[in-house]
């Protein structure tokens, strides 16, 4: 009976649902996003924001957001506002929790005398590659420091003399005093602090000793009465140190649990990674829409509802997994199905002329905007004697099967006329295709066609008179393989795609998207979905490829 209550339940949500009813914390449920303020935040934090604040939201719970901010070298106030954009843009709010690990600095420094007190810190002066080589191996125990027999009284003193800056950067540490014959290398007396005299962004110059992540970590969920903290899998070994802090210091019990990272096919998420890519020119920026991060994703044009449903359907494991980016692309297209505008741009333009159409006559046909989203209405378009098609539209001498425009073929085009190519003439010299010829049939208008003119094939076009010069990025995959890390013998920059942008001058789009603002998604017809950039200007719009159709055309 109990297998069969919790089939449909995540492991995470199993272990929720039996606090609850053991009446556990009251019952209450209570996680955080504790995100590093030293880069921006990237595919696998969007899988543990959902986690967190979609779990304490199906509970009744709340959210903190904290920023580990214990490492004031790496730090940046722009990485701050960034990550709070992010988490907002995704659709969620910590309302007024918001911390940061530096709120609780006098309370950890207080914590840490409290360890030493009790016998379980001590102050060690051994370079870091003394400590390295006394912290053994897997498989062989480790040698206790020198240092590790001091008094308690001179502990604090020295720790005391850290902490009022009376000692140089690296020349002592706090190490907990564990087990250095622990199999487990992280309980082998462990750092807690040590010693920067660097500007924090927030304390100033208030601290010359800063605490480390492990030991800061555990003791601000405690302080703020985490119920569920919940990260990813590489901090599974780290949970019985964060258990022994708590219990050592009989504070509030915060419950660590772990769940499989994010990890999408042709993405990494390495912060050092995409340091490098931003610092040796590879991207435009962090928010190059190449990149794996939220600041990317949303500048490319992914929806966040795409992101949200996509977290959901990789679902809460135990174990690492790779997701294919089809399923993110999956869901990107979706969510844009439903929601954006259908539009003409003609990609690889070429001219057309319809010579039976009067020349300067101008007749505006009506396009409906999002035939999947009904009462969105539609929009005009010019139709003229002069039209853009795309080339690869036209054939010479086209296969049975291509249902697109060739010599004596009939199309329609979209929204408009049926045509019937006539002739086409190509450059002299070049043998380009410049032109194509055809004649119209006046009674065949979408939406009053009596002509009884039966076209197999259907194209998008664009008035000559009226087309708009727009600026097109083409994106393909950042890397040329699904794991740009997985041969170690391998720098990971030799799978870059040195073809993973191209920028298309050529393209010619409808009136309707001249004034398109920053942000604004549409669906270009038959091609895929495209999000105007934040660079584009009134009359000159720069679109991003946000992900090809998935075939054929959408309706």
């Amino acid at each position: 009976m109990e297998e069969e209550k919790y089939k449909a339940l995540n492991f995470i949500e199993q272990i929720i649902e039996e606090d609850i009813e053991n009446g556990k914390h009251g019952g209450r449920v209570h996680t955080r996003f504790p995100p590093e303020p030293n880069g921006y935040l990237h595919i696998g934090h969007v899988k543990a924001i959902c986690i967190n604040f979609e779990l304490a939201s199906k509970y009744g719970g709340k959210t903190n957001l904290r920023f580990d901010d214990t490492n004031p070298t790496t730090e940046n106030t722009e990485y701050v506002e960034s990550i709070k954009r992010d988490i907002h843009w995704l659709g969620y709010d910590w309302e007024d929790r918001e911390f940061y690990a530096s709120d609780y600095f006098g309370q950890l420094y207080a914590f840490a005398k409290d360890l030493i007190r009790k016998g379980l810190a001590y102050v060690d002066d051994s370079t870091p590659e003394e400590m390295s080589q006394m912290k053994g191996t897997p498989t062989e125990p480790g040698l206790e420091s020198p240092f590790r027999g001091r008094s308690v009284d001179e502990n604090l003193r020295l720790f005391e003399g850290m902490k009022n800056g009376e000692f140089p950067d690296g020349s002592k540490v706090l190490r907990a005093k564990i087990d250095m014959g622990s199999p487990n290398m992280h309980m082998r007396d462990p750092v807690m602090y040590r010693i920067k005299h660097e500007h924090h962004h927030r304390t100033g110059d208030d601290w010359c000793i800063y605490p480390m992540y492990d030991f800061a970590h555990g003791q601000s969920d405690s302080i703020e009465e985490i119920t569920h903290s919940l990260c990813s899998l590489e901090f599974k070994h780290h949970r019985p140190l964060y258990d022994w802090f708590i219990e050592k210091l009989e504070i509030f019990p915060s419950r660590q649990i772990e769940f499989a990272r994010m990890n999408v096919t042709y993405m990494i998420t390495s912060k050092r990674r995409l340091k490098l890519l931003v610092d040796e020119g590879y991207v435009d920026g962090w928010d190059d829409p190449r990149m794996p991060t939220i600041a990317g994703m949303r500048r490319r044009g992914y929806p966040p509802e795409a992101l949200r449903v996509f977290a959901d359907k990789v679902g809460v494991a135990k174990r690492d997994n790779v997701i294919e980016i089809q399923l993110l692309e999956s869901c990107v297209r979706d969510v844009l199905n439903r929601e954006s505008t259908r539009v003409m741009v003609v990609l690889n333009p070429v001219k057309l002329t319809i010579k039976n159409y009067p020349e300067g006559k101008v007749e505006m046909c009506e396009m409906e905007n999002n035939p999947e989203k009904p009462g969105t209405g539609v929009h005009e378009m010019p139709f003229t004697r002069h039209l853009y098609i795309e080339r690869d539209d036209f054939m010479e001498d086209p296969p049975k099967k291509f249902f697109r425009l060739g010599p004596g073929r009939d199309v329609r085009l979209k929204g408009g006329y049926i045509i019937h190519c006539e002739e086409f003439r190509k450059n002299q010299e070049s043998g380009k295709l410049e032109e194509i010829l055809c004649t119209y049939y006046p009674d065949s208008k979408s939406g009053s066609d009596t002509s009884g003119v039966k076209a197999k094939g259907t194209l998008h076009w664009v008035s000559q008179e009226h087309a708009v010069d727009t600026v097109i990025r083409e994106y393909d995959r950042l890397f040329t393989v699904e794991n740009p890390l997985e041969d170690e013998q391998k720098e990971f920059l030799e799978f870059f795609n040195s073809a993973s942008l191209v920028m298309n001058t050529q393209a010619k789009a409808e009136p309707f998207l001249k004034d398109a603002k920053p942000g604004e998604i549409y669906q270009f017809m038959r091609k895929g979905y495209y999000a105007a950039d934040d660079n584009s200007e009134p009359g000159k719009p720069v679109f991003n490829l946000t992900v090809s159709l998935k075939e054929g055309w959408k309706k």
